[in-house]
């Protein structure tokens, strides 16, 4: 098997360390086998895949989708670096409300499993990051939410001061703001 799955603490969430095989010439390493993933408990199957190019101090997020689009969500980063989040929404999860953030990088080559239920965001901390991530569900603008990235009540760490945000993620709410959109159960 070429991957080790590294729990996190918060229910649900894995970290995917595939080997790599490196040599004179660089490095080969598989992102992806369904098998395995599938032999994990993981998904074996993804509908979209989507690319995010984004330049040092830009924080994306966090971001969902709900019910009954909620997405799963493969994330890798294959170039640059970023420091990518995940937030528990599931009501009732014994860690609902918990965060987990990851360094991801080409050098390092993990990847982060993020399952439906769970907002996501990250950071760049150098160069131009380029993440990839498969969703298990497709786009769906009616079902797309958001919690505010500095969330007092969630308490991410980020690792950079003054980021860059989007319009939209500066208007975002906080979760104690009751968002509507959260229709996890």
């Amino acid at each position: 098997m070429p991957f080790t799955f590294r729990e996190t603490g918060v229910v649900d969430l894995i970290v995917i360390e595939p080997v790599s095989f490196a040599d004179d010439r660089g490095v080969f390493r598989e992102t992806f086998k369904a098998a395995d993933f599938a032999a994990a408990g993981l998904p074996s199957q993804f509908v979209q895949t989507n690319l995010s190019v984004s330049r040092s101090g830009v924080l994306r997020g966090l971001h969902f989708q709900t019910d009954p689009m909620a997405q799963g969500k493969l994330v890798s980063c294959s170039a640059g670096s970023v420091f990518d989040v995940a937030v528990d929404l599931r009501v009732g999860s014994p860690t609902y409300g918990e965060w987990f953030g990851e360094e991801l990088s080409l050098a390092n080559g993990r990847l982060l499993w993020i399952p439906a239920g769970f907002a996501h965001g990250f950071c760049v901390l150098d160069g131009d990051a380029v993440l990839t991530y498969s969703v298990t569900e497709v786009y769906s603008g009616p079902d797309d939410g958001g919690i505010r990235f500095d969330d007092p009540d969630i308490g991410v760490r980020w690792p950079i001061k003054g980021p860059i945000l989007s319009a939209k993620d500066q208007s975002l709410p906080s979760l104690a703001d009751g968002n509507p959109g959260f229709r996890y159960v």
